[in-house]
Order: structure tokens, then sequence, then C-alpha cells
């Protein structure tokens, strides 16, 4: 599958970190650093717009290091970019930290993993089939 991407950016292109990896690193793309106090978030961009095949779906996922290490994470996540946007790809940071996280152009700032979806038809009906598990939620089993 190829992916048609205008890079916007003064920066390479996404890439997969491995041979193996699912995601590839986006990177910020920006003028002067920008600070994220404790619980503040901000729209990074990433000067990338990209026009993915119908079917798939691109999800911009949080760095398992920037959250371990820092507290910083994406806050919608996943981000869905669908098929049909055509606008620049933005990353909505959030900083869980106890302190100050500077972000800085060039910084790896999230994954962008590609994906196939479908859209199903919805049909109403009055009543569900009726499985083992039911109508247990969140803690059914009782396991922790």
């Amino acid at each position: 599958m190829e992916i048609k991407i205008v890079n916007g950016s003064h920066h390479p292109l996404p890439g997969y970190a491995t041979p193996l990896s699912a995601g590839m690193d986006l990177r910020a793309n920006l003028d002067a650093p920008v600070t994220l106090r404790p619980l503040e978030r901000r729209l990074i961009p990433t000067g990338l717009r990209l026009a993915l095949p119908a079917g798939y779906e691109a999800q911009v996922r949080p760095r398992s290091g920037l959250a371990l290490k820092h507290g910083v994470t994406v806050l919608n996540s996943p981000g869905t970019i669908d098929a049909d946007y055509r606008g620049e790809v933005g990353v909505i940071l959030v900083n869980f930290g106890a302190e100050p996280f500077v972000v800085n152009d060039g910084e790896r700032i999230a994954q962008l993993v590609v994906a196939r979806h479908e859209q199903p038809l919805l049909v109403e009906v009055d009543e569900l089939d009726v499985t083992e598990r039911g109508e247990g939620g969140f803690g059914h089993t009782g396991k922790a």
C-alpha cells in the first residue's frame, strides 16, 4: 500500500524505528519550543498532510517513553485521521507529569499507525442473543 503525503515540515518523512514496528514516529514541527505546564494540553503541529486509501484510518498514539519518563501523552488516544481528511496532522499532547515539559522542534512526540477499518450497516432489533457473559461489564469476573 502507498500513502500520498505532503511534507510541509522541515524534517524527514515519518519512518519505522525497527523492521517490525507498527507505528511511525511523528515529529513536532515548531518555530520555537513549546512548554507544557502540568495538566496543560496543546495541539502540536507536524507539518504533514495525508491521503489515506478508502477503508483505512491513521491512528495517532502516544510514545511510551514520553508517558513513562515525563507523564506526557496523547490526550485523545488514539486520535483518528479519516481517509477523507486532508488537513495537517496535529497531535494533542497533555502533560500529566509534575514538572513542565518542553517540546522541541523535531522531537518525536507520537506514533502513527495505519489500520484497516470497516463501516458496518447497523440493523435495529428489539433484543439481542443471549450469551454466558450477558450484561456483565467492568470487573464482572471479579478478577484483578
